[in-house]
């Protein structure tokens, strides 16, 4: 009975989180349309009302900890669900994000992606979207906190998944420092289906990774912070990790 219960208030949820999407895109849009400082305070208001309507709704409490990053520098995050995007869109000033393509036809969130200056990548051939990916970059240089998640995409808690070399092909390019990030809220907000758990999520910035380092040792030092630092919020959440985890 209590999952039902709990499983009825996630429809409820969502229903409101969507319905809200359309009702804050429409609303910002006149003003944002003019200027990008409208675009992010759109971002910024509908981030906050996810967080704050999951807290009450469904009992998903969610922190930030560590320092949000202010300049221009590139966010490398642990990618889970849509909850973590959500949090660290709120947490920084102008955030962007490198996403698939294919996503600019989504209503109201491309054209916000666009608005916020996100690059927009082809998924499929490698080589192609690398070098896409970095032209896309180096146009918007000196713009927001770039924002990329080094597995390509979300990984579920317990699941291991190789890191893609483009974070360190971005890292080299800009020659500033990254910022990891840890997340566990995979363990409360699924990849797929409709249960919210309640409890705690946490993103956690990480201290800089200072640049210069060879892409090869940055790619290391990026994916043992991250993972190590997500498997230590995931256990705080009552995560078991199993020694058998699937890979990706």
């Amino acid at each position: 009975m209590g999952y039902a219960i709990q499983w009825l208030r996630s429809l409820i949820f969502i229903g409101q989180m969507y319905v809200m999407l359309l009702v804050i895109s429409v609303s910002y849009a006149p003003l944002a349309m003019f200027s990008s400082k409208w675009t992010f305070r759109a971002v910024h208001a509908y981030a906050g009302w996810v967080r704050w309507t999951a807290g009450w709704m469904v009992g998903l409490r969610s922190e930030i900890r560590g320092t949000p990053p202010t300049s221009e520098v590139m966010v490398a995050s642990k990618h889970q669900s849509f909850f973590d995007i959500l949090m660290i869109s709120g947490a920084v000033p102008q955030p962007k994000f490198i996403m698939k393509a294919s996503l600019k036809w989504a209503p109201f969130l491309g054209w916000y992606a666009q608005r916020m200056g996100c690059v927009m990548v082809d998924r499929g051939k490698r080589g192609a979207a690398i070098t896409q990916m970095k032209a896309g970059v180096a146009k918007g240089a000196g713009q927001g906190q770039l924002i990329i998640y080094p597995q390509g995409t979300r990984v579920a808690p317990g699941v291991q998944k190789k890191y893609k070399v483009g974070s360190g092909v971005l890292y080299e390019q800009l020659a500033s420092e990254c910022v990891p990030a840890a997340t566990n809220v995979g363990v409360f907000w699924p990849r797929h289906g409709i249960y919210r758990k309640p409890g705690l999520a946490v993103i956690e910035f990480l201290p800089p990774i200072p640049p210069g380092l060879p892409v090869g040792e940055f790619m290391k030092k990026l994916e043992d912070q991250i993972e190590t630092a997500s498997d230590i919020l995931m256990a705080e959440a009552g995560f078991v990790q199993n020694d058998s985890a699937k890979t990706e």
